[in-house]
């Protein structure tokens, strides 16, 4: 019976963990971009970033998720510490509310969320619609999990044995925090661990006095993940938020532990219903541990910059090298280092592009997940040479330093969106691919090396017309145009004459192999905008490739403008 319930218990915590799990993915899937540029625009005061975390931490259900994009956001100097850090306040705040409603007799409403989101995510004709229908199931898993644990603990609850257990751990306030610390951190969730306790307590199995050291335990644990998240980063600067929330996690379990038993006095003279007071006292602790840091907030941001001081690797790929602030005021030295910076990112994305084949060919899930990171490293670089060049044109720029930072910018732009394509596009190929165990072809896979080898050799080009503003290099690069679209034709005329004489490798990759011919071909597009710069200075472009419209005259004779300007006269046919 024990080894059931055992069983039983664990079961039910993971469909918690994948229920709250469905919600997060859900939501950030939906609308995690306007969550993002949310956040961005509203980080300006204490306040309105408090307010801010909040919210997106009801939506999101996760302190967690939230504390990773402020990182992101912090990484790339796009938000004070200080209103970050009110961020985070206002998401442990957050993370109560689906405690509070949870915390609520709510039965009736698993099975209809079950339903609504099956049908949501099986019947939707729109992705936002299937995400929607993702968090519905989560949300109902969520619930049902509830109840299953507590169908699961009803039977032990007169179990001599097992209730002795329960008081053994949990007899001692400091080792049951330390419990609910270490449940919170390896389930990256506090809102998991309360709800565990709130069936624990439900059930009896759990004092309300060792059921309110588990929640203590459950925020100060939660705040380690974040702390852990960004311990790969060689930047001190990058910790300095997750840090300042777990000092404040940290001063609130030091100053609630001590008058844990007066305070449990109190809260049952008020509730009669255990799984409530669990749920008011999270609350209550997450405001209280809010208004005690939001006045002295900036204060708090200048000493852990203090501790943490900026430090710039060349190991984080993240944080830029070259982007000197010391040399704004003098354009021409700023805007070479703007152009060093964004030949790094090149070198970044030429990296993307070689490790894409590999993870393609070879079913490496591992190169997928490596180039995932890189995209992010990226699409922070790209933000920070945009600010960058922001600041420097604010001063005054004669004619060629104002074009040669839009040149920085567009090629910046064009890298970043290479970066997309390779991430978003290239690797969902190589996934779909992993999954299904394909192979293509030997005769396919040559031909997609090939016209990766160009497209990379022409990245390297594009990169040397960057630098030099060499016209010739321009030209052959933007000749590679032409050379790109016949081979891409021509490697399609070779897979459709493989899928003729019926190929099985070629029938089963066909739809992936014309995919990444047509993404490849998208990058070098990117690639060649590189050369426009150069051939226009030099006056070598034409305004537009079509041909003019001819003017006919009557019904023999038709004129057009030649090359030079001239009207020529043509013979025309009848």
């Amino acid at each position: 019976m024990g080894v059931r319930i055992l069983l039983d218990l664990i079961g039910g915590v993971a469909l918690l963990l994948w229920g709250l799990y469905m919600v997060q993915t859900g939501i950030v899937r939906a609308y995690g971009a306007r969550i993002r540029r949310f956040l961005g625009r509203v980080l300006k005061n204490r306040y309105h970033a408090f307010a801010a975390g909040l919210g997106v931490t009801a939506i999101l259900q996760s302190s967690t998720a939230t504390s990773l994009m402020l990182t992101s956001f912090a990484a790339a100097g796009l938000v004070q510490l200080g209103p970050a850090l009110a961020v985070m306040l206002g998401a442990n705040v957050g993370t109560t509310l689906i405690v509070q409603l949870l915390s609520f007799d709510s039965s009736i409403i698993s099975p209809l969320l079950l339903t609504t989101g099956v049908l949501a995510y099986k019947r939707g004709a729109r992705t936002v619609v299937k995400d929607l229908g993702r968090v519905a199931i989560g949300l109902g898993l969520m619930l049902l999990s509830l109840h299953l644990l507590l169908d699961s603990l009803a039977p032990a609850e007169h179990v001599p044995v097992v209730r002795a257990l329960f008081a053994a751990v949990t007899n001692e306030p400091l080792l049951t925090l330390l419990i609910g610390a270490v449940l919170a951190w390896a389930s990256h969730s506090s809102v998991a661990t309360v709800l565990l306790t709130m069936s624990l307590v439900s059930s009896h199995f759990l004092t309300p006095f060792a059921a309110l050291a588990l929640v203590l335990g459950a925020n100060l644990g939660s705040a380690f993940n974040p702390l852990l998240e960004g311990m790969g980063s060689g930047n001190p600067a990058h910790r300095r938020m997750p840090v300042g929330n777990l000092i404040n996690r940290l001063v609130g379990c030091l100053i609630f532990m001590p008058f844990l038993a007066p305070i449990v006095e109190l809260l049952e003279s008020f509730y009669q219903n255990p799984v409530r007071l669990v749920a008011d006292f999270h609350t209550l602790f997450n405001l209280i541990m809010a208004l005690l840091f939001i006045l002295p907030l900036n204060l708090y941001a200048r000493v852990l910059e203090k501790l943490l001081p900026e430090v710039k690797t060349t190991d984080d790929l993240t944080t830029p090298i070259y982007l000197d602030a010391s040399v704004i005021e003098t354009p021409s030295v700023a805007l070479a280092c703007a152009a060093r910076e964004t030949m790094r990112m090149g070198d970044i994305i030429d990296t993307m592009l070689q490790q894409s084949m590999t993870a393609i060919l070879t079913n490496d899930r591992m190169l997928v997940g490596e180039i995932s990171d890189k995209d992010n490293a990226v699409d922070r670089l790209n933000e920070a040479i945009k600010l960058y060049i922001v600041k420097v044109t604010h001063g005054s720029l004669d004619d060629v330093e104002g074009q040669r930072a839009m040149e920085i910018l567009n090629l910046a732009i064009n890298l970043e969106h290479i970066g997309d394509i390779i991430d978003m596009n290239l690797m969902e190929l190589a996934g779909k691919k992993i999954r299904g165990q394909l192979e293509f072809s030997a005769e396919g896979a040559a031909e997609l090396e090939e016209f990766h080898r160009i497209v990379r050799d022409n990245l390297k080009l594009a990169m040397t017309v960057f630098l030099s503003g060499d016209v010739k290099a321009a030209r052959q690069l933007l000749e590679e145009k032409s050379r790109i679209r016949e081979l891409e034709f021509a490697a399609a005329e070779k897979h459709m004459a493989r899928l003729k004489v019926g190929r099985v490798e070629s029938i089963e990759t066909s739809a992936l192999h014309i995919d990444i011919l047509r993404d490849l071909k998208r990058i070098h597009s990117h690639i060649c905008s590189a050369a426009y710069p150069a051939l226009e200075a030099a006056g070598q472009l034409n305004r537009t490739r079509l041909k003019p419209p001819s003017i006919r005259i009557g019904k023999k004779k038709q004129f057009s403008m030649n090359m030079n300007g001239r009207i020529a006269k043509e013979e025309a046919g009848n």
